[in-house]
């Protein structure tokens, strides 16, 4: 009997603890592959005993697919369609990803700019409906949350968690210029070594690409408070009935979950609440479907190569599609492409399309060889997971910046989807699989990614926790958040040095007229006498 208690007595012991440390989590995700980083982060604190609950518009992809078994998904209907907001995407992809070359910089940016604003509009609709609904919000104040997790790449999260009275938490990559972390969230970012996420520059910049980089950062910082930034301002006062701004919200955040790290990052300074998390959804390779098990081993010694353009890009225009089919036709691997569009009249015998891969599995199987990819963070991080080298094809967003990244790193080459040829993709799928260099230093970055303290999903859970047990992480908070933008810059201190040397020399001069005037008067009287 003995023997039964002290067996058991542990388990019970572990039971009971984990019901009492368990927590009550609210979170804001956004949707494609946002929402896969931030599923598998719920699928750990649901499994550590934590309660869950996701709350998104009927018109996300994730609402439609999502099966839940583990979290409570509280889906907002929204007056328009899933269809009317693929509409808008697609239109502001190709957009940004084919015609930005053919037009001028102003009027590629005015038409951009309004494309966005149709989405914005559309998002702003499922804030209304839970804004504006105070049965929901009554709902959600009862539930008694402990934490809200929000996705920062659209606002409305940071503004739950005010109107709940909750610590917060953002996951991202980074946003547009970087501009929200560091204009709200203060963090480091001198434009010498510092690339803008739009610009495609690395750390180490010439004094053309400097210059570039600080103008880019300035049009950047008009275009947030003078556009973006001056909307939701409005939007977030009207929420919560008082004078506030989108930074101050975004300026309490507790922790940035960062979805990079070290092996993918330039060295730069960054705050205590800013962690790193890059690669937390990435697992050792599963088997793959029996189908695809047969196609991938018929490569023989040759091996595959996977290509993927992400869960936002489905397809590619007719002319694009072919130019890349024919340039696959011509590889001695086996190509496994995810593709929901046309299929190509070039496509290749070596070729499969399939509407959805097990892609990290496939990155991870021994016969890979290659990645063609558009950059997006979810597939790169798979990517140096395995080891594997890449091609990129960057389409819109941070994935310029992304692939700038790798490219440094020397695991990745990269070509324009406007100006590529079939022999420029045939060339580079050849540089990086037959150039030993790219794999080495794919595998080194894959070595320093496993090489860390603690696993990067275990990190983010703990911080979440963190915030949880403390009820926040004001002591990692910088007291930049309480200056003023003059303050800040030092501007104050600055202008008040001028006014004293101003002053001292002001006083300066002054004495030494007075003392000219007084030689000249002696001299005067002298001359006189």
């Amino acid at each position: 009997m003995s023997m039964k208690v002290m067996l058991v007595a542990p388990l019970v012991m572990m039971f009971l603890l984990g019901s009492a440390s368990s927590g009550n989590v609210l979170v804001w995700p956004y949707d494609f592959s946002h929402w896969l980083h931030m599923k598998t982060v719920i699928q750990e604190l649901t499994a550590r005993g934590h309660q869950v609950t996701v709350i998104m518009p009927s018109s996300y992809q994730a609402a439609e697919s999502s099966v839940p078994s583990n979290f409570h998904l509280e889906v907002i209907p929204v007056p328009h369609t899933r269809k009317e907001i693929e509409i808008l995407t697609e239109e502001a992809l190709n957009l940004w990803s084919y015609e930005e070359h053919k037009m001028p910089f102003w009027e590629f940016f005015i038409k951009l700019y309004g494309s966005l604003m149709k989405l914005y509009d559309k998002y702003k609709c499922f804030c209304d409906s839970v804004f504006r609904n105070e049965k929901l919000l009554q709902k959600l104040e009862s539930a008694a949350f402990d934490v809200v997790i929000s996705d920062g790449v659209m606002p409305g999260g940071e503004l739950l968690a005010e109107k709940l009275h909750l610590p917060f938490l953002y996951s991202l990559r980074l946003t547009i210029g970087n501009t929200m972390e560091r204009i709200c969230g203060h963090i480091p970012a001198p434009p010498s070594y510092v690339p803008s996420s739009v610009a495609g520059l690395t750390d180490r910049m010439s004094f053309l690409e400097r210059t570039a980089n600080m103008l880019t950062y300035l049009s950047l910082d008009i275009m947030f408070h003078s556009f973006f930034n001056k909307d939701w301002d409005k939007y977030f006062s009207d929420v919560l009935g008082r004078p506030t701004t989108l930074c101050e919200i975004t300026g309490k955040a507790e922790i940035w979950l960062i979805r990079t790290y070290w092996d993918f990052e330039f060295p730069r300074p960054f705050l205590p609440n800013f962690e790193f998390v890059g690669g937390l959804h990435c697992q050792p390779a599963k088997p793959l479907p029996k189908e695809m098990e047969e196609f991938v081993q018929s490569s023989g010694e040759h091996g595959i190569i996977v290509f993927s353009l992400g869960t936002m890009i489905n397809n590619l225009i007719d002319e694009r599609s072919n130019v890349v089919a024919l340039a696959l036709s011509q590889l001695p691997q086996k190509i496994v492409w995810r593709y929901k569009g046309k299929r190509p009249e070039m496509l290749g015998t070596n070729t499969r399309i399939y509407d959805w891969i097990p892609q990290n599995d496939l990155l991870g199987h021994p016969k890979t060889k290659a990645f063609i990819t558009h950059g997006g963070t979810n597939g790169i991080y798979e990517a140096i997971y395995h080891g594997i080298p890449m091609v990129g094809i960057p389409m819109f967003g941070d994935q310029t910046d992304n692939l700038a990244h790798v490219v440094a790193k020397g695991m990745a080459v990269v070509l324009n989807i406007n100006t590529i040829t079939a022999q420029d993709l045939v060339d580079a799928v050849n540089t990086i699989i037959h150039n030993t260099t790219y794999k080495e230093n794919a595998v080194r970055l894959s070595q320093i990614h496993h090489d860390q303290p603690m696993k990067p999903l275990d990190r983010a859970v703990f911080w979440i926790e963190f915030v949880m047990r403390h009820k926040g992480a004001k002591h990692l908070r910088v007291a930049a958040h309480d200056l003023t933008w003059y303050q800040y810059h030092c501007l104050d201190v600055i202008a008040f040095l001028i006014s004293c040397v101003a002053l001292f020399m002001f006083i300066i001069v002054k004495c030494c007229s007075f003392c000219c005037r007084k030689c000249g008067s002696i001299t005067r009287k002298t001359k006189l006498e």
